[in-house]
């Protein structure tokens, strides 16, 4: 079974999401073995517990990003993690973590990559006018937001849309986009060629 682990800020939907399709068998050969949050009052903690799902709180405490990213990467290593599932998670990784769980660090944002990186995707999708928005499963290197791409699901952008009905209506494809990359990703069956990340037929990898 491939231990994931997942690192979230907040209410952690996306985490719920990815848990409840685990559960359901959508992300076949995978279990969640662990929940971390940097952020005491994380919503998402309280929900992970309601599931059933080992939690643990890691905050800064004014340490450096390193030394913070460290004790995180230890507790990863005693949950003999595999996946590392970022799901509402608001802090910068450092290069050290990144290089610890190369090519095993998914992320999933609100726009489709490469447009509108970093806070308030939506925002900015609405302000540059597009007609289409929606979000992206990657890979997580050293650029923001800017990893190979595994997934991407589109969403209309209407003309009454404000950030936070455009966020609403992403949010959806979010928590199905999310379930099927990380089972693609568990699966295995699948090729990184510079930014490019393609499924693979299994007998392909026999």
């Amino acid at each position: 079974m491939k231990r994931i682990g997942i690192l979230i800020s907040g209410r952690g939907s996306n985490m719920v999401a990815l848990a409840e399709a685990v559960s359901a068998g959508r992300i076949p050969g995978a279990v969640i073995a662990v929940v971390i949050s940097d952020q005491s009052s994380a919503a998402g903690l309280v929900r992970a517990r309601e599931l059933g799902l080992e939690t643990l709180l890691i905050e800064r405490r004014g340490r450096s990003r390193v030394e913070h990213d460290g004790e995180i990467a230890a507790a990863l290593r005693a949950q003999e993690v595999e996946l590392v599932c970022l799901a509402g998670y608001m802090r910068l990784l450092s290069p050290e973590f990144i290089e610890a769980f190369r090519g095993r660090i998914l992320n999933i944002h609100p726009s489709l990559l490469p447009s509108f990186p970093g806070l308030e995707a939506q925002a900015q999708a609405i302000r540059h006018g597009v007609k289409f928005s929606g979000c992206t499963v990657h890979f997580v290197d050293e650029t923001l937001d800017g990893g190979p791409v595994v997934a991407q699901a589109v969403v209309p952008v209407l003309d009454d849309d404000t950030p936070d009905t455009l966020a609403a209506r992403i949010l959806k494809e979010e928590h199905r986009l999310y379930a099927e990359a990380v089972a693609l990703i568990v699966s295995g069956n699948y090729s990184v060629a510079g930014r490019r990340v393609s499924a693979t037929a299994q007998e392909d990898k026999e």
